[in-house]
C-alpha cells in the first residue's frame, strides 16, 4: 500500500465513532499494559490510538509510522508525545524498549520483500527481557511460520499466542494471531 493512500483524520474518525458508541477501542493498549512496561515503541502507530492510551497510563511511549497524515494526526492529538516519521524496515532510534508493539496488521502494510527487514528493525529495539507483540490477520499474505523464523533469527523466542487482543485461545483455524516473542537474554 502506498503511504499516500491513507487519510489520518478519516482513519481516526472511524475509531472515534466506535468509541462514541461504547466500543472499547483500546484492546491493544490494555493487552500491552498487562506486560507492565515502563517503555513502549508503538511501531506502525498510525494516528497514535495505542500510544496515547498507553501514555495516559504512565508508559513512556514513542510512536513511529511511515505515513505523514497518520503522524500529523497523532501529533495533533498528543503533541507532547514523541512521534517519528520513518520507514519501519530501516528505523534505528538508538534506544531499546520494554515492549515493541506492532498492532493492527503492521507487517501486512509493507511490501513482501521488506517484511523480514521490518521485523528485524523492530526486534532490534527490544530490550533484554523485553517483548515484541504483534497482531495480524492470517489470510495468506504473511504466515506465522515465516514471522516466527525472523523473530527467532533476531533472538526472540515465542512465549505466547492468542487469536485476539483479549486473549481468546489460538487455534489452527484462527484468522488472526497476537504473538508475544521475548528476548530472554541480551545478544
Amino acid at each position: 500500500m502506498n503511504v499516500t493512500d491513507f487519510d489520518g483524520k478519516a482513519y481516526q474518525a472511524k475509531f472515534d465513532t466506535l468509541a462514541q458508541k461504547g466500543v472499547d477501542v483500546h484492546g491493544e493498549a490494555t493487552f500491552v499494559r498487562t506486560l507492565n512496561p515502563a517503555t513502549v515503541l508503538d511501531a506502525g502507530c498510525g494516528t497514535g490510538r495505542v500510544a496515547i492510551e498507553l501514555a495516559r497510563h504512565g508508559v513512556d511511549v514513542v510512536g513511529v509510522d511511515v505515513d505523514p497524515s497518520m503522524i500529523a494526526e497523532a501529533r495533533g492529538r498528543a503533541p507532547r508525545l514523541t512521534w517519528v516519521l520513518a520507514e519501519l524496515s530501516t528505523v534505528a532510534l538508538g534506544r531499546v524498549f520494554d515492549v515493541v508493539v506492532l498492532a493492527g496488521n503492521v507487517p501486512l502494510f509493507c511490501p513482501i520483500d521488506v517484511r523480514a527487514a521490518l521485523v528485524t528493525a523492530c526486534a532490534a529495539h527490544v530490550s533484554a527481557g523485553g517483548a515484541m507483540v504483534a497482531g495480524f490477520q492470517l489470510d495468506g499474505r504473511y504466515g506465522l511460520a515465516e514471522y516466527d523464523l525472523v523473530c527467532e533469527a533476531c533472538h526472540l523466542t515465542l512465549t505466547d499466542r492468542w487469536s485476539t487482543w483479549d486473549r481468546a485461545p489460538f487455534s489452527g483455524a484462527a484468522n488472526y494471531a497476537v504473538s508475544i516473542h521475548r528476548r530472554v537474554t541480551s545478544w
